[in-house]
């Protein structure tokens, strides 16, 4: 009877053992962080607006990253700068309404003599490319102060230490790194430089991040994948570690 009440007391042991470790790795997987990657190339604001429903508050996240505004500047999906300013509004209206928290990032540097290949000198009028550029990055500056979100200036870091131009190491796409004329999407290294930034954004204003939602253009997009080039699945990366 000794011997039975020992196997019996070691087989409750067990079961409670193994209960435990059953609870703490379920706990292990569902602390894991979810990146989603709702960038589509050559979006705008009004496209962001149409599928927002599907593409990111459907998700409910606890953190929607934004950055959405390099077409809106340029000629083949142009939006004035009063009704960008008031679809960037209504977006980040959207996001707050589902109880997410907002990160807006504003727009990256381009290299102009490559972009105006392929957009006509003329559509930028006397303000040029670089012109248009800061009206959009104030704009957004202005909504986020205005609706108390936060806020990341992406284009300083790279005008920083991104070196745009036509050297090699420059982080936005061009002839000597990629070979092409792009002159406006990261190249991997840019990619990682925007993952690791907005990681330590993140992790310094201690932003929720069980759930993130990256909602965007093809600068988000970069090649669609959460485990190669684009940012966030560098972010997806920096979270889990």
């Amino acid at each position: 009877m000794f011997y039975y009440r020992n196997i019996k007391s070691v087989l409750i042991f067990i079961g409670i053992l193994m209960i435990t470790c059953c609870k703490k790795t379920y706990a292990q997987q569902s602390a894991q962080p979810i990146v989603i990657n709702a960038g589509i190339g050559g979006n705008n604001t009004k496209d962001l607006l149409e599928r927002i429903d599907k593409d990111c508050l459907a998700y409910k996240p606890d953190l929607t990253v934004l950055m959405v505004g390099t077409n809106d500047m340029n000629s083949m999906k142009y939006i004035p700068i009063e009704q960008y300013e008031k679809n960037l509004r209504r977006i980040i209206n959207l996001i707050l309404k589902s109880k997410s928290q907002v990160l807006v990032m504003n727009i990256l540097p381009n290299y102009e003599p490559y972009l105006l290949t392929r957009h006509p000198r003329k559509f930028y009028g006397e303000e040029g490319p670089s012109g248009r550029m800061a009206e959009v990055n104030a704009v957004i500056k202005k909504v986020a102060a205005e609706k108390k979100v936060y806020f990341l200036d992406m284009h300083h870091i790279f005008n920083k230490v991104g070196n745009i131009g036509l050297d090699k190491s420059s982080l936005i796409q061009n002839q000597a790194n990629s070979n092409n004329t792009d002159g406006l999407h990261p190249t991997p290294e840019g990619y990682r430089v925007m993952g690791i930034v907005v990681y330590e954004y993140i992790m310094n204003k201690k932003l929720p991040h069980h759930k993130v939602v990256c909602f965007g253009d093809s600068i988000t997009y970069g090649d669609g994948s959460m485990d190669k080039e684009s940012y966030p699945a560098y972010l997806k990366k920096l979270l889990s570690e």
